[in-house]
């Protein structure tokens, strides 16, 4: 088998590849190169063909919008990333822990959303901040959140003929924030658990709340249903509201994929955050 490769020259050359040809987009190739490597200095062959996208000006770069909405480029690195203080805390901190610093100069957020790893760093922070994929083909444009967008591992709604173009992240609103990333290591850590939560108190009153898992089941766990479970009381309470909220969460990630001790801290860590907002601390994020 011989690789068909590509090198489009702009994003519409590189649309119609992807219509004509099927050639999937290659970029840092962080996870395609190694899902088909034959060995050391082996260079690997595709069964698909493949187009380089990495030189595409129109699909990098970050911007904010008057509403406060951050577009991500699908392109832009997890470096970059990391490096901007105009992206929300909670995707810049998975963005800098994402592998070694190698890795993070050349995987770019939209391959991370793409491959659709339920281990992957940067899903888990854009679902819980209800953040949007842009799909694009030659002939439309969609959008969609990247809850919706993953569907399991490795399986997404990305049409054969749509490439990613850009992430739109809502400006956060939130009193209490919260990110932990737990790996075998403190560096080039593949993700063993990862949590981000947000709290939002107005008068004593908790008007949101928020939490995602990852690495907690075939996609980020997250579910609206029982996060309403503490909408409307008030942080006063929580101590008294946190059992049964953690009890509630444990039902939330998938039996096959937390054996016990990954359950046990994923309710630990909620439950932490938790108290600790329940503290009244000084509002920002909760180490």
């Amino acid at each position: 088998m011989v690789n068909t490769c590509y090198i489009p020259k702009t994003l519409e050359e590189a649309l119609v590849l992807r219509k004509e040809k099927k050639a999937v987009p290659l970029a840092g190739g962080t996870d395609l190169m190694v899902a088909y490597k034959r060995g050391v200095g082996i260079t690997p062959i595709f069964p698909f063909p493949v187009m380089i996208v990495t030189h595409l000006d129109e699909l990098k770069g970050i911007r904010v919008e008057e509403d406060g909405t951050v577009v991500i480029g699908a392109l832009t690195t997890s470096v970059e990333i990391a490096r901007d203080e105009r992206v929300p805390y909670f995707v810049r901190m998975a963005a800098s822990k994402m592998g070694a610093v190698s890795l993070r100069n050349t995987a770019t957020i939209g391959g991370n959303i793409g491959n659709s790893s339920p281990k992957g760093d940067l899903p888990q922070p854009l679902i819980l901040l209800d953040a949007t994929v842009v799909l694009q083909s030659i002939d439309k444009k969609r959008e969609m959140t990247v809850d919706e967008f993953i569907i399991k591992a490795k399986k997404n709604r990305l049409n054969d003929d749509e490439i990613i173009t850009e992430i739109r992240i809502p400006k956060p609103d939130y009193t209490y924030g919260y990110f932990r990333k737990i790996g075998t290591r403190k560096a080039n850590a593949i993700s063993k658990l990862t949590l981000s939560a947000i709290m939002k108190v107005e008068s004593g009153v908790i008007k949101d709340f928020r939490a995602s898992s990852g690495a907690a089941g075939p996609k980020v766990a997250r579910s609206r249903e029982v996060e309403k479970l503490l909408i409307g009381k008030l942080v006063f309470d929580l101590p008294s509201l946190v059992e049964d909220f953690v009890d509630a969460w444990d039902g939330v990630i998938s039996p096959h994929a937390m054996p016990e001790f990954r359950r046990a801290t994923t309710k630990n860590m909620l439950r932490y955050f938790l108290l600790e907002c329940a503290k009244l601390p000084k509002s920002g994020i909760i180490e």
